[in-house]
């Protein structure tokens, strides 16, 4: 099983083995990783799964769809260029070993 590494705002780190094709939110809420809330449990209606993405591994993810877009403009971190929600995201091969960081606020 390919590899993530979650780390929260205080700085606890999750070193956690995902099955193919889970979401970076389902992955953090069944392992509860704090600070991500998933409120809408992944339709992509809340932004409360708002990650950033190590800048490593940003040219290997999906191109993000408007939806997806939409919903991070009225997320409460701040948005950076390495914003992604996490329940848009599926863990494959290519993004094994990925680092993931929890905003401060969701």
């Amino acid at each position: 099983m390919p590899k993530a590494t979650y780390i929260e705002t205080e700085g606890k780190v999750h070193e956690l083995d995902l099955p193919l094709g889970a979401t970076f939110m389902e992955g953090a809420v069944q392992n509860d990783v704090k600070g991500i809330v998933a409120e809408c449990g992944g339709s992509c209606m809340c932004a409360t799964c708002h990650i950033y993405v190590d800048d490593a591994f940003l040219e290997l993810l999906p191109e993000m769809e408007e939806e997806e877009e939409e919903m991070l403009e009225g997320a409460t971190a701040e948005r950076t260029p390495n914003s992604r929600l996490g329940c848009q995201v599926r863990i494959s091969k290519a993004l094994d070993g990925i680092i993931l960081r929890v905003p401060g606020e969701q």
